[in-house]
């Protein structure tokens, strides 16, 4: 395997250009197998969908219906796969999808098998039966290629051994984004899902830290407008929103409010 990943110039991602340019892209969390709500959502001004194949029932399946349903539409599907494995990264970009996103990425070993997975030798080890992908891929020509240069690798910070080992894991080549989990992150912490912890605050400016001198983009979750212009100014430009279950709550809420109607009573059973 080669120890470096060869420079391309071509790199027509929006998100990876945007990224390049310092802005920040935002992407909805899919979870739900609705190919309707995928498409409409890849319309709505969001720059990538987060397709959660760690989290939801989303399958593979599910998965390549939603790269064939947004295929011309401005935003494209990156999935998040239930663990950094190369034979998962390969079964999802196989589907056509721009970006892996791979959780508890907690060793640089773990890292580097994430950054091998998405790409071809030499440097990765990625196998090269890509037809669904080259079927549905957005540029002419060499597939192989314009994989190579534009697909995202996003390595998710969850745990506290993730924290101690982020000097090599952000000096990892092949990892274009270190995003922080920050809710796993702190239930690893021992602060149990809590967000305004000094610990939580230490740990994430040493992730911050790591990333910026390894010259990697940065990424958190991000629920409002305010957290993006805010996360945004600390340096972070990769953002996962809300789910399209959760715009809907948000709609709702908006609509009825002001009419004095609330939401159900967590005690009375519904279906979510």
């Amino acid at each position: 395997m080669a120890a470096v990943h060869p420079a391309s110039p071509d790199t027509w991602s929006v998100v990876r250009e945007r990224l390049k340019a310092g802005e920040y892209v935002i992407g909805m969390t899919v979870t739900s197998n609705n190919l309707e709500t995928a498409a409409y959502a890849a319309t709505l001004g969001f720059h990538f969908l987060w397709a959660e194949m760690e989290h939801s029932s989303l399958s593979l399946e599910s998965l390549r219906n939603m790269v064939m349903a947004t295929r011309g539409l401005p935003a494209p599907v990156f999935a998040r796969v239930p663990w950094a494995e190369v034979w998962m990264a390969k079964r999802v970009l196989d589907q056509g999808v721009q970006g892996v996103i791979f959780p508890f990425v907690s060793t640089p070993e773990r890292a580097t098998v994430a950054a091998q997975g998405c790409h071809y030798p030499p440097f990765g080890r990625r196998g090269s039966g890509a037809g669904l992908a080259v079927s549905t891929w957005p540029a002419m020509g060499n597939y192989y290629d314009s994989a190579d240069a534009n697909v995202l690798v996003v390595c998710v910070i969850e745990e506290a051994a993730g924290v101690d080992a982020i000097e090599e894991i952000a000096a990892t080549p092949g990892v274009d984004v270190i995003f922080i989990g920050v809710s796993d992150l702190s239930f690893s912490l021992g602060l149990r899902g809590r967000q305004d912890e000094p610990l939580l605050d230490e740990a994430i400016a040493k992730i911050v830290a790591a990333a910026k001198r390894h010259g990697k983009w940065l990424g958190r979750p991000a629920g409002s407008a305010a957290d993006v212009k805010r996360f945004h100014a600390d340096g972070f430009q990769f953002f996962q929103s809300v789910t399209e279950l959760g715009l809907m709550k948000l709609g709702a809420q908006h609509l009825l409010e002001p009419l004095g109607i609330k939401d159900k009573p967590r005690e009375q059973s519904t279906f979510y």
